[in-house]
């Protein structure tokens, strides 16, 4: 079977290729962003540990954690961004390979319904999970788009873009070590045509 390792810059468009997969070849998904969010739920040691570090200001009055707050400190703060990631990190491996072996043990091997697994993992080189997978598709367009999508979406200034960016591997290095490179840099169907293609 193939598990494919979807990654590349945020902003990219990974989220966009793996929504695609999920709803058009009905591929599994798991998103280790989405695993993330579960590893900082309410009454999680994670969280717990959080709150040691940074305080109590960091929790909305719903008592989830204030993502926006917690990116405003570790984005900036190299040394605080590795100490986030060492706590998360293995809860998001655990997980994901979990995950990955279970739906590997039920894929009805004698039809043709599902042929591969989907992993969207933004870090994947930087965390060191390029082992979960059999191959890797990296997602990439102009640094500018990112840029650009990065503060439309999460409503950013330029620095703070900027600096998210840099708080990752280059585009660059990512691309050299993809066995398939998506050109996410033109149209949504020139996109989807690619997958299509990358699938087939």
């Amino acid at each position: 079977m193939r598990i494919i390792g979807i990654t590349g810059g945020i902003g990219m468009g990974k989220t966009t290729v793996s929504n695609y997969l999920a709803t058009a070849h009905h591929l599994p998904v798991l998103d280790a962003d989405l695993i993330a969010r579960e590893a900082v739920e309410p009454g999680s040691p994670i969280l717990s540990k959080i709150i040691d570090r940074y305080g109590s200001h960091l929790i909305r009055l719903d008592g989830t954690l204030d993502r926006a707050k917690l990116g405003s400190i570790v984005f900036s703060n190299p040394a605080e961004r590795t100490w986030l990631e060492q706590q998360i990190h293995p809860f998001v491996r655990t997980v994901l390979k979990t995950e990955r072996d279970r739906l590997i043990q039920t894929h009805p091997t004698n039809t043709e319904c599902s042929v591969a697994i989907v992993l969207v993992i933004p870090l994947l080189f930087e965390a060191q999970m390029t082992d979960l997978v059999t191959e890797i598709w990296v997602v990439s367009c102009p640094e500018s788009q990112q840029i650009q999508r990065l503060m439309q979406r999460e409503k950013l200034s330029l620095e703070q873009a900027q600096a998210r960016i840099r708080s990752q591997m280059s585009i660059d290095e990512k691309r050299d070590r993809a066995n398939l490179i998506l050109d996410n840099s033109t149209t949504l169907e020139a996109l989807i045509e690619q997958v299509d293609r990358a699938l087939s």
